[in-house]
């Protein structure tokens, strides 16, 4: 893994995405921009399961606009952490996704949770545990199901 001068993992090294550890630094500094810039920021996490690894990685990286992060959690699943983009844009990439990992791994099945700043959530805290939260309830579905959190009040 690729280590930052704080000792936290940049990287994780089976997926060669950025590590868990790295969202929960960069998170908060990019709700933080989005706030000052008036942007939103979408944060989609995914579960997959009978497939991971490089190949999923390599979806995730095809899929996604270069200013855009991936990451690889500590439990498996993965994130995208996508600037400047709406809920509708988030759902999307979520779509294409689940496209690209039905050719690059069939039979992988996958669900996802989609929180953006600030439609869901005002802080990082909060649209980490919504997107998280909606992948909960878009476990509860059939494969494929990609949930959206709902509106923050």
């Amino acid at each position: 893994m690729t280590t930052s001068a704080s000792g936290g993992h940049i990287r994780d090294e089976a997926s060669g995405l950025f590590s868990e550890a790295f969202l929960h630094a960069v998170l908060p500094a990019r709700v933080a921009a989005s706030r000052r810039g008036l942007h939103q920021l979408g944060l989609v996490v995914i579960a997959i399961e009978d497939g991971a690894g490089a190949e999923a990685a390599a979806v995730l990286n095809r899929t996604v606009r270069d200013s855009d992060l991936t990451f690889r959690l500590d439990d498996g699943r993965y994130a995208l952490m996508l600037e400047e983009t709406p809920v509708h844009g988030c759902t999307r990439t979520a779509e294409r996704v689940r496209e690209g990992m039905e050719v690059a791994l069939p039979g992988a099945r996958l669900w996802a949770g989609v929180a953006c700043y600030p439609a869901h959530a005002f802080d990082a805290d909060e649209v980490r545990a919504a997107a998280d939260h909606a992948l909960v309830t878009a476990r509860r579905g059939a494969a494929g199901t990609i949930e959206v959190a709902p509106v923050a009040d």
